[in-house]
């Protein structure tokens, strides 16, 4: 797999980073950002957000229908806002974890539950794709 695919908006991936013991986080606002970038939200107040400070390598696992892949790379953080920091991934390699053993049927069902949340999460996904008034 030489670039990203496209996934679902809401997909729930898993961040690993390192800076000292593993450590992976669910996250669920990965955006590609063309074939070789994605990014996301951390809160300011994430250990994630600390260790990709100290050690900007990391891996973005994303489970979703019909993909399976590991997106190996480094993470700037683009800009900070109030509550969030927009964090981007510079890809170095994917790895492709299809098989013909298997497939992958859904990614993992979620959503919030409380306005407040799915209003939060709205404002998000706006900075993300780099505008404030969405």
């Amino acid at each position: 797999m030489d670039a990203l695919p496209d996934w679902p908006e809401g997909t729930v991936t898993v961040l690993s980073t390192g800076a000292g013991d593993p450590h992976a986080i669910p996250v669920s606002t990965a955006v590609r950002r063309g074939d070789r970038a994605l990014a996301f939200a951390l809160a300011l107040r994430r250990e994630s957000l600390v260790r990709l400070r100290s050690d900007p390598r990391c891996a973005v696992t994303i489970l979703a229908e019909g993909l399976s892949f590991t997106v190996h790379g480094r993470a700037t953080v683009e800009r900070e806002l109030e509550r969030i920091a927009v964090v981007r991934v510079d890809v170095d390699s994917i790895s492709d974890h299809a098989s013909l053993r298997f497939e992958i049927d859904a990614g993992v069902a979620w959503h919030w539950t409380s306005a407040d949340a799915a209003e939060g999460d709205a404002e998000t996904r706006s900075a993300l794709r780099g505008r404030d008034d969405d």
